[in-house]
């Protein structure tokens, strides 16, 4: 199995049981195999020392050292947590079971991380936008697009779509938001955004309500951060034509519906967000390999496993003449339905 572990206030059993659900569906359509799983601890990561946040680390790992495992559940980072908590998590376990690499991913390069592994969940989400505009007849390239959320997902996202041609004209995450028509300097902002720790009083476009940016004017809308920020109060705003669920969950039932109605594409989060667990798939078989690859070819075979899975779910959509999310979650129900009874699990 294999899911996040996120260190965030608001964790609790029903969340985390809808979100390994989640990623059962997701590494079915991203042709992974694994079944999904998740975990956290309710705490906030923010509030805690880097000693204390080891420490809990390290007694958590003690509990759940026999549940985890290379070929039972691997771990990945989530919210709140990144490559130092899953080192302390390789670490603890190792006390148990010897040194064990492949127990974890997402983790520090040193300690047999891979390359192309912090940035693939922008990049991918690159490679879901380029097919899906493909289909079009678009590209990238000339296209404006607004970002919501400047985290990790955000910045390579933007990033990559800067370094194609496209125009990210509006930006914001928890510090503040950023527009500019012309579009906005992304390795500028980004080097703002390491000096200031904030959007804010950036020199290269105007500051803007950080709600303005999910009904900014723009063709492609990307939502980077929390679920549920498309909901019906502001679906009805939407300018974009194409959404990029780039979060988990960002559009809620109803926004879902009223979008549709006026035509939006939504790409949705199981499949256009699927890029980290693509990558983690590919450091846990270097792990296991003990050979290592070179960043091009992790790049390469992300492109070529997102490619397959939109080919899949494109086939799936119409088969049964059905919109994106819902050919996906049918892609990878029908998969995990066809395993069960292929090992004769059905009822």
């Amino acid at each position: 199995m294999k899911g996040g572990i996120r260190y965030h206030p608001e964790v609790d059993p029903d969340e985390v049981n809808a979100l390994a659900q989640l990623m059962t569906w997701k590494t079915a359509v991203a042709n992974l195999p694994y079944g999904g799983a998740k975990g956290g601890i309710g705490c906030n990561p923010r509030e805690l020392t880097v000693s204390e946040l080891e420490r809990v680390t390290r007694v958590f790992t003690q509990k759940i050292h026999d549940l985890i495992g290379i070929h039972r559940d691997v771990p990945a980072p989530d919210m709140g947590t990144n490559s130092q908590t899953m080192a302390w998590i390789l670490d603890e376990y190792s006390k148990f079971h010897g040194y064990s690499p492949a127990v974890v991913t997402g983790k520090p390069i040193e300690l047999g991380g891979s390359l192309g592994r912090e940035a693939a969940t922008g990049l991918g989400v690159v490679f879901a936008t380029e097919f899906l505009l493909d289909e079009y007849g678009m590209s990238i390239a000339n296209m404006k697009f607004a970002i919501q959320g400047f985290g990790n997902v955000g910045s390579w996202a933007a990033s990559f779509i800067h370094q194609k041609g496209g125009k990210v004209v509006a930006v914001s995450d928890i510090t503040g938001a950023v527009k500019n028509p012309n579009g906005i300097d992304i390795p500028a902002l980004l080097k703002h955004k390491e000096k200031a720790y904030s959007l804010k009083d950036f020199e290269g476009g105007d500051a803007m309500n950080l709600n303005d940016v999910l009904v900014h004017e723009c063709d492609v809308l990307i939502p980077c951060a929390l679920g549920g920020v498309l909901n019906k109060e502001n679906a009805a705003d939407v300018k974009a034509k194409f959404i990029i669920e780039a979060a988990n969950h960002p559009t809620d039932p109803e926004a879902d519906e009223i979008l549709s109605r006026k035509g939006v594409i939504i790409l949705p989060d199981i499949y256009a967000n699927s890029g980290g667990v693509t990558v983690s798939y590919f450091e846990w078989v270097q792990n296991i390999q003990g050979f290592m690859w070179e960043e091009e070819k992790v790049n390469y075979e992300l492109k070529r496993y997102m490619k397959r899975a939109f080919s899949d779910i494109k086939a799936m959509c119409h088969t049964h003449n059905c919109n994106l999310r819902m050919g996906a979650f049918a892609l990878g129900v029908n998969k995990v339905a066809r395993a069960t009874v292929l090992r004769g699990w059905e009822a």
